[in-house]
């Protein structure tokens, strides 16, 4: 395995000056194209605050600017994630453990390194929380292509897009990433990402705190 040092740290948000770093990030990122919800991505809300969300962030390492973010909230027993307050999963989905991405948002101009440390960061945790699906929204026609090629399928036959509630009520393509069968699919189909994602050490990602330290919602709300 090879190492590889980034122009920017990718952390989850501990506090909550990164928690609303983050959100100026979404509300710059989205707001150009989407200005009605400009206002209500720059604060935080419930889902931000869940105990099974973690969001994160990028900052540039020269300037400590917020650059990029993402947010990863898993299901619990009696605690869906957010897109099942809209649509109904397949069984196949819904009987497995999933976890959705939502709020990925990067700064105009940013190290093109971002996005794939953004997907790498989510699906590391994801597979170290014994996620099997990763579910995402995804509104426009080139970012449902950008996914595909990822390897991320139609969660409906139909393939429809359906209007969510935490996207403004815009139509998205509702899409799904197999954790566990994703590094053998990417490995037999020499993905460009493949190197990228396993079988490099970025030292600049970090997602988990060291035994004995508070979880982020717990530091978040205090």
């Amino acid at each position: 395995m090879t190492t590889a040092w980034l122009s920017f740290s990718l952390r989850v948000a501990r506090s909550a000056q990164d928690l609303h770093d983050a959100c100026a990030v979404r509300a710059a990122a989205y707001g150009h194209h989407l200005p009605q919800l400009r206002a209500a991505l720059a604060q935080p809300d419930a889902v931000d605050r869940h105990p099974g969300t973690v969001v994160l962030l990028c900052r540039d390492k020269d300037s400590g600017r917020p650059i990029g973010t993402a947010r990863v909230q898993r299901c619990a027993p009696k605690s869906p994630v957010e897109i099942e307050h809209d649509v109904t999963l397949p069984d196949w989905l819904s009987e497995r453990p999933r976890a959705e991405v939502s709020r990925l948002a990067i700064m105009p101009g940013a190290d093109a390194m971002l996005r794939p440390m953004l997907i790498k960061a989510s699906f590391l945790f994801c597979a170290a929380n014994q996620i099997r699906w990763m579910v995402i929204g995804a509104r426009s026609e080139a970012l449902v292509r950008i996914y595909r090629r990822l390897g991320f399928i139609d969660a409906f036959d139909h393939g429809a897009a359906l209007p969510l509630a935490h996207g403004g009520g815009l139509p998205h393509h509702i899409l799904a990433l197999d954790i566990v069968g994703t590094e053998r699919s990417w490995y037999q189909g020499q993905h460009g990402l493949y190197t990228t994602i396993f079988e490099t050490f970025h030292p600049d990602v970090q997602l988990f705190d060291t035994p004995g330290t508070a979880q982020p919602a717990e530091r978040i709300a205090a």
